[in-house]
């Protein structure tokens, strides 16, 4: 009696690989969200994402598998570029309304973006119209995802001038 090899891992087509992507960006709002609110550490949430949401069926509802590479590095930066990323929120923001004024939701998001944006490893544009895509799941029937795309769009120009 011979055992069976272990399958190869299957190969992910594009669009396969870019939901896992827009799912990791999602993920990370989410978790940036919970990491304030709870006042969690990085590496206790990021734990629970990938163990517990990461593709996991609630209630016959299946959780989208995410990229855990890029869940991983949208947290990390985020917590370690978090003054930078506040900072240039704060810019592209009315001065009356400071980030820690706006919706904790957005909060989570621009971090999450910003975090993005800071490396070279995407398009701003891409970065935009994901995030602004985010915006829409959170806010399907409001402004905040026009509001999202220009707050985007001038931290984009001031991260990546050269992209522009």
């Amino acid at each position: 009696m011979t055992t069976a090899e272990p399958a190869p891992p299957r190969k992910l087509t594009l669009e396969q690989k870019r939901q896992r992507k827009s799912a990791a960006r999602l993920y990370a709002v989410q978790a940036l969200f919970q990491m304030e609110a709870s006042g969690q550490g990085v590496d206790r949430v990021r734990n629970e994402f990938e163990s517990h949401r990461f593709g996991a069926v609630y209630e016959g509802d299946e959780m989208a598998e995410g990229d855990s590479d890029l869940f991983r590095r949208l947290l990390d930066d985020a917590v370690m570029w978090q003054a930078k990323i506040d900072q240039a929120t704060d810019g592209a923001l009315l001065a009356a309304w400071p980030i820690d004024r706006i919706d904790p939701t957005l909060r989570a998001l621009f971090r999450a973006a910003g975090a993005e944006l800071i490396t070279p490893a995407t398009p701003p544009k891409v970065v935009i119209n994901e995030f602004v895509d985010v915006a829409r799941a959170f806010f399907p029937e409001g402004k905040e995802p026009k509001f999202v795309n220009a707050v985007l769009d001038h931290m984009a120009r001031q991260f990546r001038p050269e992209a522009f």
